[in-house]
């Protein structure tokens, strides 16, 4: 079954919120998309915490998530993250595979 990868960001400084939609937007999902090489990529802020934004990467099956962890794609996406938000901005990820689905 499909699996995603997800990506769960918490942006310290409110001062910097917009930036950050901003650069996940232009650049960062896109660039995740094409690096993972997902079957496709969304994200979103929490309406229960303004400050927490997440992004999901849906994958076929989660050996192919867990093929990215540790890999080059991952460690050069995480180092420009760190970049460019340094302590402004934590993260944490999980992977999760989907066993049950209904609907469209």
């Amino acid at each position: 079954m499909a699996a995603c990868f997800i990506v769960r960001a918490q942006v310290a400084d409110a001062a910097v919120t917009d930036d950050f939609d901003r650069w996940y937007q232009d650049e960062h999902l896109q660039d995740a998309l094409k690096s993972f090489r997902a079957r496709r990529a969304w994200r979103g802020w929490s309406e229960v915490d303004p400050s927490v934004h997440y992004a999901f990467y849906e994958f076929d099956d989660v050996a192919s998530v867990r093929a990215i962890q540790g890999s080059d794609a991952l460690k050069r996406l995480a180092a420009e993250f760190d970049r460019v938000w340094g302590n402004k901005v934590k993260r944490s990820r999980d992977i999760v595979e989907v066993v049950q689905s209904i609907g469209a």
